[in-house]
């Protein structure tokens, strides 16, 4: 069976490593996310009221952390400048999936993230999870959180495997 005839690239362009960053850092945050909808929010869910609203509450703190901030703005601010450069080169092979992966992200994930998952948890956050009232809050807030967490997580799956085939081609053509 012969080998293929694979080289590799002894430098790599600025946009190529922008879009590797962007596609990494979707990658990052499906696994992330995925976890959560998966895992993470089953077992809270399993646990009474009081203790899964006191866990998410220390998981919102928690979290944010210069290394969450990092991949998770870090990417969306790379991907806001691949849909510039794939709208400004529009005419350049691969233009269409840049502009899908980049967009995804910036729409699926980090809006979703902006628009439904983050004021969910701010409004956890002023829950008292020692109240009796907190338990309708609690469940409503795991179905409806771990639901906008699964559009997340498919959106970050989607925009990474655009990009990596804008990555595919372009290692195809050298």
């Amino acid at each position: 069976m012969d080998e293929p005839n694979v080289t590799m690239p002894t430098s790599m362009d600025l946009p190529t490593a922008v879009v590797l960053f962007a596609a990494l850092g979707c990658g990052v945050n499906a696994g992330l996310f995925f976890i959560f909808s998966n895992t993470v929010m089953r077992a809270l869910g399993r646990l009474p009221a009081r203790y899964g609203t006191e866990a998410m509450q220390a998981i919102n703190e928690v979290i944010q952390n210069p290394l969450f901030f990092v991949v998770f703005l870090g990417t969306a601010v790379a991907c806001l400048g691949l849909v510039v450069a794939s709208l400004m080169q529009w005419s350049e092979p691969g233009s269409a999936l840049l502009l899908a992966g980049a967009a995804l992200y910036l729409v699926g994930c980090f809006g979703v993230t902006a628009a439904f998952n983050v004021p969910m948890n701010n409004a956890l956050d002023r829950v008292d999870a020692s109240d009796a009232a907190a338990e309708p809050v609690w469940r409503d807030y795991l179905v409806r959180w771990t639901q906008w967490n699964h559009v997340r997580t498919v959106a970050c799956i989607g925009a990474m495997a655009f990009l990596m085939l804008w990555l595919y081609g372009q290692g195809a053509a050298a």
